[in-house]
């Protein structure tokens, strides 16, 4: 029986916060304290279901941020489709 890891560094990841935010990124490192993400994008409700949205305007959406680990409530590998729509949105690249 192969058993698979959750996730691993370099996946999309999606992140749910204490706050109640939930964030896809690219997992870059992760250690007891913290969790460092590429490109994270909010997910967000819209009239033609879900969308993602910048997390943060005010910064370059290229750079890495750095979660606390005390923020995050749980974080897993991200559906399939939510992903293909993260890649594209920040690749420019579409998934089929």
């Amino acid at each position: 029986m192969l058993i698979e890891a959750p996730y691993k560094v370099g996946d999309t990841v999606s992140l749910k916060l204490s706050s109640g935010e939930e964030i896809v990124a690219r997992l870059d490192a992760e250690s007891e304290k913290s969790f460092t993400v590429k490109k994270p994008m909010v997910l967000i409700a819209g009239e033609k279901g879900l969308g993602l949205a910048p997390f943060m305007f005010s910064v370059s959406p290229d750079g890495k941020f750095n979660l606390q680990a005390t923020s995050v409530s749980c974080i897993a590998k991200t559906e399939a489709e939510i992903g293909k729509q993260y890649v594209a949105q920040t690749s420019g690249i579409a998934l089929t």
